[in-house]
């Protein structure tokens, strides 16, 4: 494996085969700076952040600090960035995660980096559309009348996702755009009048005194926290679909983590504004997921707060479309280079999208809202509803396989550039990235510890090891297949992580298949 300009070249000029009018190559010059942006902000989901994950930090943790734990995962984060943006340089692969673990540790680690992202994503979307039907089916009774069952939603939801996931990158860029703007907008209204109109405590800035840290929540607080940021990491994802990807992707990640952890640092201090330091734990408890809408409901009035609830739900789905686009892209590489069946490494050939990624996602999320509803026997509202786990559950497996790819992904950016010599002229990059993976590290090490918390099951219960086995298992089924390929299929053990590179040798070799 070099590193020298092949690295660089764009997958237009690479002479990437087709199969039946099926490219194995994204189709380049989708994406600029905006559209990349927005794509992978979408996935933070503002209001879903801002009225769902604070005040279940604010209510579980009893953390006043939180916003002082937004700037604190923004600089851990921004380390993990330095090292992440410049392997993104080096290697342009829609596997991101583990093409760039696969560079660094090996092609058996890579893949199994590559199924942990791909379980790891898949959780996180169908997490969402648990809460994205229990919402609709309360604004329909609410405003219309109608009882309608939750997974009713959840699988319409599912049907326009997969439907979108078809279409060519740039328009669900722009679907996203629209979405994320107005969330951003909203949001932003509620802080000015927070800050405008505060409780009874004034201005205070007691959320950013340290001393609000203290305690043995505050681990398990930042494993809610890293949550609102992922997104973020999805850049290199969409790199062989920009024009320019060592430029755009390094660019976008640094705007996007600064972005949202200054967006989300005001945010959470806002609704401390509002409801004053002394009480925003109580009153969180009190109003659980809706804290936010209570707190616009005063302020703002009834129409701002009931156009904050439609907000709500088609912010999620712009989350849901961004987590299934990267689901796709992951399949797609997977396929490429053998990892997976060779149908999911190509694309149609009418939108250049990766198809069969596509079916695959929406098929994982149809079965699995489907098992939710079978399941479901009692009413939404009962906080022991399945409708309810397959939110919590789905979220934090999901969110703790991102956790563990960030840290693998830092120990292979020091290794990746210490085998090529190239210690001494990245030695900023390896000591941020040594840093970012110890933080790291040390927050799946909470993560795990306190997953009982982070689900809400009681003490000893089954699910604080089942649900994060889930993750392990994968861990070990890809370190087995990646294995198996080491021993019995050397050459396609020696594509992973190559991305178009593979086809290229492939093809100066004489090898390509038609």
């Amino acid at each position: 494996m070099t590193t020298g300009s092949s690295r660089t070249s764009r997958p237009a000029d690479t002479g990437i085969s087709t199969f039946k009018g099926q490219e194995r190559a994204l189709r380049a010059d989708r994406l600029g700076t905006g559209g990349l942006l927005l794509s992978v902000l979408a996935a933070t989901g503002p209001i879903m952040v801002v009225a769902g994950v604070m005040p279940t930090t604010y209510a579980v943790m009893g953390i006043v600090g939180q916003p002082l734990l937004f700037v604190v995962l923004g600089v851990v984060l921004i380390l993990f960035s330095v090292g992440y943006a410049e392997m993104s340089r080096h290697v342009h692969n829609a596997g991101a995660f583990y093409a760039y673990i696969s560079r660094g540790l090996g092609g058996t680690a890579g893949a199994s980096a590559a199924l942990v992202a791909l379980v790891a994503y898949n959780a996180l979307q169908v997490g969402i559309y648990g809460i994205l039907g229990f919402e609709v089916s309360g604004l329909l009774a609410t405003y219309a009348g109608l009882e309608v069952a939750w997974w009713i939603p959840a699988l319409l939801a599912v049907l326009s996702v997969g439907a979108l996931g078809w279409l060519k990158i740039d328009v669900n860029a722009r679907v996203l755009g629209v979405l994320l703007l107005v969330e951003v907008v909203l949001v932003v209204v509620f802080d000015i009048a927070a800050v405008a109109d505060p409780g009874a405590e004034g201005l205070s800035l007691h959320a950013f005194d340290p001393q609000t840290l203290s305690g043995a929540g505050v681990g398990t607080a930042l494993c809610f926290c890293i949550a609102a940021f992922l997104g973020f990491e999805q850049a290199p994802v969409y790199a062989e679909e920009t024009s320019r990807p060592h430029v755009l992707v390094p660019r976008v990640m640094f705007l996007a983590v600064g972005g949202v952890a200054v967006f989300f640092a005001l945010s959470s201090w806002a609704l401390t504004v509002a409801a004053g330091p002394s009480q925003i734990v109580g009153t969180a408890r009190e109003q659980s997921a809706g804290l936010l809408f209570f707190l616009t409901e005063s302020r703002l009035g009834g129409t701002f707060t009931d156009v904050l609830h439609v907000l709500f739900v088609t912010g999620m789905f712009a989350a849901l479309l961004s987590f299934h686009n990267v689901v796709a892209r992951y399949a797609f590489a997977m396929g490429r280079e053998g990892l997976l069946p060779a149908a999911f490494g190509r694309t149609s050939g009418t939108s250049g999208a990766p198809g069969t990624g596509s079916l695959l996602q929406t098929a994982v999320s149809a079965l699995v809202v489907a098992g939710f509803a079978l399941a479901d026997d009692k009413p939404a509202g009962d906080p022991t509803a399945p409708v309810l786990h397959l939110f919590t559950w789905g979220g934090n497996i999901g969110a703790l396989g991102v956790i563990v790819l960030m840290a693998a992904a830092s120990v292979s950016v020091v290794v990746f550039f210490a085998r090529r010599g190239a210690a001494g002229a990245q030695a900023v990059r390896l000591v941020t990235s040594s840093l970012a993976g110890i933080a790291l590290l040390v927050i799946a090490g909470y993560t795990v510890k306190d997953f009982d918390v982070l689900v809400g099951a009681g003490p000893g219960s089954s699910l604080s090891w089942v649900l994060p086995g889930i993750i392990g298992l994968a861990v070990v089924a890809g370190l087995v297949q990646g294995l198996v390929l080491r021993a019995r299929a050397p050459e396609r053990h020696a594509r992973i992580g190559l991305g178009n590179e593979a086809f290229q040798m492939e093809k100066a070799a004489g090898t390509t298949s038609s």
